[in-house]
């Protein structure tokens, strides 16, 4: 049965607000914590970006949940040696706990060093061969490797947990699902997608962890919670590949006029209706998740965890 999470968006609040939301999240019977790693955010009302490995180290201090990145690009923006170092020292803080979650990323944020930025079959080569590199230096030992896209010469991590941090693979498409299955500790998809989870699984996956996770408004009054959902996470619901592509916030405002707020009513779940805040999370519990993360979109962060530990959480598969 099906664990529920709660995902800390570091592109919406700063780290002292995250460390405060873990809390919350654990005191309302949450079993886990996603945290973005992001350089920007996707738009400037959501208004932060902070480090996301030094706001771990104060998560490591505030609560016992498992923590994990959802997710991290060891590729671009930062080379996956020193990826590597960041997660095998959160693992130790955390007493292993820790989970690094992986994947392809965005130009949003990998292109700010002056890059460039790769097509997709690309990126999924060079992010299968940083997961090679990150998990020969999880081992302590010295590694040296000349690949096709990374260098790495007598590099050895000294602080390393007593086992090899997990990697979970992230996918929304067949390709990256099929490299999810065959290089991957676990799998991370955002849609209740029953077959891509059959693909993941039967494609080497096995019973593998599988994690998703979605976004909710709650609120009393439902219309203010959509007009809040398309002010700040209008990004979500735009078409096609505008999310790994577009440079920077600004370029996502531009096409905000995309998104109608109806799109926005039909797409997420606003509001304080229990059935739809369970049948959401459900879908993911139907779709054979094993890990199911949910974020809180407005500011009444105290109500929804509230109506979470007293309403949601009970119905839910657990």
């Amino acid at each position: 049965m099906p664990e529920y999470g709660y995902h800390l968006s570091c592109e919406q609040y700063g780290p002292a607000e995250l460390v405060e939301q873990a809390r919350m999240a654990e005191q309302a019977g949450f079993h886990a914590l996603w945290i973005s790693d992001h350089y920007h955010p996707w738009n400037d009302a959501q208004g932060q970006s902070p480090f996301v490995w030094s706001v771990i180290g104060a998560l490591s201090e505030a609560v016992s949940l498992p923590i994990e990145t959802a997710v991290t690009c060891p590729t671009v923006r930062m080379h996956p040696a020193v990826v590597a170092q960041a997660a095998a020292t959160s693992a130790v803080m955390t007493e292993g706990r820790f989970r690094l979650g992986v994947g392809t990323g965005e130009a949003l944020n990998e292109h700010i060093l002056g890059d460039r930025w790769p097509p997709a079959h690309v990126r999924m080569e060079m992010l299968e061969e940083a997961v090679q590199v990150m998990r020969r230096l999880f081992t302590g030992e010295e590694v040296s490797h000349h690949g096709t896209h990374y260098t790495v010469e007598n590099a050895r991590l000294y602080t390393v947990p007593d086992e090899p941090v997990p990697i979970d693979i992230s996918g929304f498409g067949p390709k990256a699902t099929s490299l999810a299955a065959r290089i991957g500790d676990g799998y991370i998809t955002m849609m209740p997608n029953e077959e891509m989870v059959e693909q993941y699984r039967k494609g080497g996956g096995g019973g593998k962890l599988v994690s998703g996770g979605t976004k909710v408004c709650f609120g009393h009054d439902a219309d203010d919670c959509v007009r809040t959902v398309h002010r700040l996470w209008y990004n979500e619901q735009l078409p096609g590949e505008m999310g790994q592509v577009l440079p920077t916030p600004r370029h996502f405002e531009q096409l905000k006029e995309l998104v109608t707020e109806d799109r926005v009513r039909q797409n997420v779940v606003c509001g304080d209706d229990v059935d739809r805040h369970v049948a959401t999370l459900k879908e993911f519990a139907d779709a054979g998740f094993d890990r199911i993360y949910v974020n809180q979109i407005g500011p009444d962060l105290r109500g929804f965890f509230d109506f979470y530990r007293t309403k949601v959480l009970p119905q839910l598969p657990h």
